[in-house]
């Protein structure tokens, strides 16, 4: 069965809280400006700017009243439609969770899980602070409760397969390893769909959700990367995983793993256009433009 287009949920979430970085909120308008017109309906989730004020942690997580509030209005806006699948505009990693949530409950087991990601996403309050590193474990059903509600049906970890992941730290390889989940580098594809192709086989799969983390990319090549935030002193990202991955690979990948199956999710996360952001800071400060507060951090 191929997927409707005009029952394509066009999911617009410039959610930044996640992350902790306003940026994102810019990189997903940039986005959904510039990606082809949808066929299906469109909803856009109204994140707020950020303030001035401190970002408050609660049980642990930077932002979790807002994250929540989000979270609900992104369930109500799928459920609006009930689509046979959703592409969704991101924003930090953590708009894919109402997303892959509702397709896991729709799909159930007929519903496997690429997340095309330099990280795993398995992260806890425990171990970081910014839930976009929490995203994956909580669609397993492991974190924070209030997030793990609005999973009803969670995904089995044997239904997931990590793209392009590279270095994990000490939780992050145990995690993985304690449920034996499934992860090709990006020297392990070498440059081949073909041990996702049959990675996908085995699983018995015909409906696919992708995550698509820009991060997965080589910060070298793509300039749109959290890697590359101007003015961060040398060595600010030294310990974090970077993608080593082309574009026309991942494309290539998605395209073959189209021709086996049915995409039912998309999402496209962590988009930072930095000099889209620095223009928009620049024009806010001309005449009939500026405002106080910041456009992005």
């Amino acid at each position: 069965m191929s997927v409707d287009p005009k029952s394509t949920l066009r999911l617009i979430m410039p959610q930044w809280q996640g992350g902790n970085d306003p940026a994102y909120r810019v990189g997903a308008g940039v986005l959904a400006a510039i990606l082809p017109p949808p066929e299906g309906p469109v909803e856009t989730i109204a994140v707020a700017e950020a303030a001035q004020d401190a970002r408050p942690e609660e049980r642990g997580i930077v932002m979790r009243s807002a994250l929540l509030d989000l979270l609900d209005q992104a369930r109500a806006a799928i459920a609006r439609h009930t689509p046979e699948a959703i592409v969704t505009v991101g924003g930090d990693c953590l708009v894919d969770l109402a997303p892959i949530a509702y397709l896991g409950e729709r799909y159930g087991d007929d519903l496997a899980v690429i997340w095309v990601d330099a990280h795993p996403d398995v992260m806890s309050a425990r171990e970081f602070p910014h839930a976009h590193a929490h995203v994956l474990a909580m669609l397993m059903g492991d974190g924070d409760p209030d997030f793990v509600a609005a999973v009803p049906r969670p995904i089995e970890p044997a239904r997931v397969l990590h793209v392009g992941l590279t270095e994990t730290l000490p939780h992050e390889e145990s995690y993985l390893r304690d449920r034996g989940m499934a992860r090709l580098s990006p020297e392990d594809l070498g440059g081949s769909a073909e041990p996702v192709l049959d990675w996908l086989r085995g699983s018995g799969a015909t409906k696919v959700a992708v995550h698509f983390d820009l991060d997965v990319l080589s910060p070298a090549s793509h300039d749109y990367l959290l890697f590359n935030k101007p003015g961060l002193p040398e060595g600010a990202f030294d310990g974090v995983a970077k993608g080593r991955m082309g574009f026309a690979e991942v494309a290539s990948i998605l395209e073959a793993v189209a021709r086996e199956s049915d995409v039912v999710g998309l999402a496209i996360t962590e988009f930072l256009p930095w000099s889209m952001i620095d223009l928009g800071r620049n024009l806010a400060t001309l005449p009939l433009l500026s405002k106080p507060g910041e456009i992005a951090g």
